[in-house]
C-alpha cells in the first residue's frame, strides 16, 4: 500500500532540475557515460551564456552547449552555423555537451561588426568654426531626462537641435519653453544645430 504514495512523489521528482542528485532517471542515465556527438550550432545566447547546436544524429536532437565548456577554446559563444564536436551527456531534458572537443568555424555566419556606440553624436565644440553668427531664437521645449530639446529660429520658424552640453557650456541650467536664447547655428547631419547659446 506505501509502495504506491512513493511512486507517485517520484514522478514528481521528475520536475526538478537535471543533474539533481534526487533525479533517478538522470543518473542512471549519466552512468552510461557520454557519448560523441557532433553538430552545427542553431543559435548562441551571449547573454544568458547558452546555445543549441543540431547533432548530426537525429535520434539525438539538440545539444546544449554552455559557455563554460568553451573556456578551454578561449571563447564564451559560438556564432550560428560553427560546427562542434562534442563528448555529451543525456540529461533529463536531453543531451548537454560536457566538452568541447573541436570547433569548426568555416561555415559559420559570424555577425557583423557593431559600429562604435555613439557613430552619430556629434561634437558641438568641433563645429563651432562653421556656425554661423549669434541670431535670436526662442525654446520650443527641452526635457532634462534626455538631455535635449529645440530651438525655434526667428529667421524662419525652423527647429534647431540643441544638447544639455551646449547649454552647460553657457552657464545654464536649465531652459523654458518661449524663453528667448541666441544660438550660433550648423547645418547638421540631421537638421540645423545649435553649438552655441546665450542668453538674449
Amino acid at each position: 500500500m506505501r509502495s504506491e504514495p512513493q511512486r507517485e512523489g517520484d514522478d514528481r521528482d521528475d520536475g526538478v532540475m537535471p543533474g539533481d542528485r534526487g533525479d533517478m532517471a538522470t543518473d542512471s542515465v549519466r552512468d552510461t557515460g557520454p557519448i560523441a556527438v557532433a553538430g552545427v550550432i542553431k543559435w548562441f545566447d551571449v547573454t544568458r551564456g547558452f546555445g543549441f547546436a543540431v547533432a548530426d544524429d537525429d535520434g539525438i536532437g539538440d545539444v546544449l552547449i554552455h559557455f563554460s565548456v568553451l573556456q578551454p577554446h578561449g571563447r564564451r559563444s559560438l556564432p550560428e552555423g560553427a560546427r562542434v564536436e562534442t563528448l555529451a551527456i543525456q540529461r533529463g531534458r536531453g543531451y548537454q555537451a560536457r566538452e568541447v572537443v573541436a570547433i569548426d568555424l568555416s561555415q559559420a555566419v559570424e555577425e557583423p561588426p557593431r559600429p562604435p556606440r555613439n557613430v552619430d553624436r556629434v561634437d558641438p565644440v568641433a563645429l563651432i568654426d562653421a556656425a554661423g553668427d549669434f541670431e535670436p531664437v526662442q525654446v520650443k521645449w527641452f526635457n532634462r531626462l534626455k538631455g535635449y530639446g529645440f530651438l525655434v529660429r526667428d529667421s524662419d520658424g525652423g527647429d534647431v537641435f540643441v544638447h544639455m552640453e551646449t547649454l552647460r557650456r553657457a552657464g545654464l541650467a536649465a531652459i523654458e519653453p518661449d524663453q528667448r536664447l541666441r544660438a550660433r547655428i550648423v547645418a547638421g547631419r540631421k537638421g540645423p544645430l545649435a553649438v552655441s547659446v546665450e542668453e538674449d
